[in-house]
This record gives structure tokens, sequence and C-alpha cells, in this order.
């Protein structure tokens, strides 16, 4: 089972997100990594295949700088382990981590490249990041990209999504797969172990939450 961390912080967050990362390494994975927007808004990422250190080495060498990241760490569904396959999953301004199966990736994957959209690949995940920037082309902001891209979602998931230019937020998605939320002060973290979560309050078959600094 993949693992999902998320956090908007105070302080750099590459190294809280691999340490987090650790804390996952019972669930078994093939490849890890992390995704940040710094300061100035830009979304930048950092995948490698193999073991956690592998990332840690290559984040030494390469350092991705800001407070607010994601991180995950993949259990393969789709694909071999590969740095493309790897998350985060990047399209345009959205970055993605998943848990879970999209049980109609193949559909919409065939309507994106019927739109000139092609997949880098082949996950069902980076089926979700494609369709969000594909939505944000079309003139969306990031809250309404996210809600149309859940909207045409089917199996179950856990979702984070990071977008370019949005420091301050973080949309998180889950239909069947864990994911807790986690208050701080001036800080926000999401997490996929499944000890930690609460069903939606709503009772609704897809919970989603926007979560901010503030």
């Amino acid at each position: 089972m993949c693992g999902i961390i998320g956090i908007l912080g105070r302080h750099e967050v590459s190294p809280q997100l691999v340490d987090a990362l650790k804390r996952l390494e019972y669930r078994g994975y093939d490849s890890a990594g992390v995704a940040t927007i710094d300061e100035a808004g830009r979304l930048d990422r950092r995948r490698a295949v193999g073991k956690l250190a592998n990332l840690s080495d290559r984040l030494v060498h390469d350092p991705l700088r800001g407070h607010t990241g994601i991180g995950h760490t993949r259990w393969a569904t789709h694909g071999a382990a590969t740095e493309e396959n790897a998350h985060p999953h990047r399209s345009g301004p959205v970055a993605v981590v998943h848990n879970g199966i999209i049980e109609n990736f193949r559909e919409l994957r065939e309507e994106l490249i019927a739109n000139g959209i092609q997949p880098q690949s082949q996950t069902d995940t980076e089926t979700v990041a494609l369709l969000a920037g594909h939505f944000m082309e079309q003139g969306m902001t990031a809250r309404e990209a996210a809600r149309a891209t859940l909207a045409r979602l089917k199996g179950a998931f856990a979702l984070a999504f990071l977008f370019e230019g949005e420091g301050d937020l973080m949309i998180a998605a889950r239909k069947g797969s864990p994911l807790a939320i986690g208050h701080g002060e001036g800080e926000m973290f999401l997490g996929s172990d499944a000890w930690r979560c609460r069903p939606s309050p709503t009772g609704s078959p897809i919970w989603r939450m926007a979560i901010t600094r503030s």
C-alpha cells in the first residue's frame, strides 16, 4: 500500500517529508518522491527509485526549498519501478500523490490523449494530474479543477494536490482509502496511516478538504 504525507509548515519541509515517509516504510515500496512549493510560488519535485536513502541523497545534491510539500512511497499497481512512474506526478501547475486505484483511468487516459495530452508514465495516478492540469488550462481555479477531477474518478483512493502559486493551499480527498488530517499551530498535516483516520463527517462517499495555513 502506498504512503502519503502532506505538510503545510513553518520550516523547510523536504527533510520533514522524508522523515515522515520513513514512518511509512513498513508498508513496503519501490520508489519515493516529494514535491514542494518555494517562497516564490514555484512547484518542483524530486523522485528516486528504491529506498528512501536514494531520495535523501538526491535532495542533498539537488535540494528542494519551501514550507509546503507532499511526499509519497509507491507500492506499484501500474507500471514498473522507474522514476517516470514514481510519485508525485505533475502536469503543468499541478502535482499529485495517490494511494489506491483509479478504476477508470484507462478511459480517462484515452480521453486525454484524444485532446492532445500525452502521458509520460504507465500509472493511473498521472491521469489525475493530467486531468486537473487540463481543467486549469481551461481557466478553472485550483479548487475548481480539483473538484472537477474528483467528479470524474471511480475507485478507492486517497489523494493530495499541490498547485503552483498556491503555497498556502493543499487539497486532500479520499474515497474508501484512509487519509488523516492534522491541525497544528500555523501548520497543517495529512497522512495515510489507517489507524489515524476517521470517517467522513458528512457520510459522503467522497470526502475532500482544502487545507490552508490559516
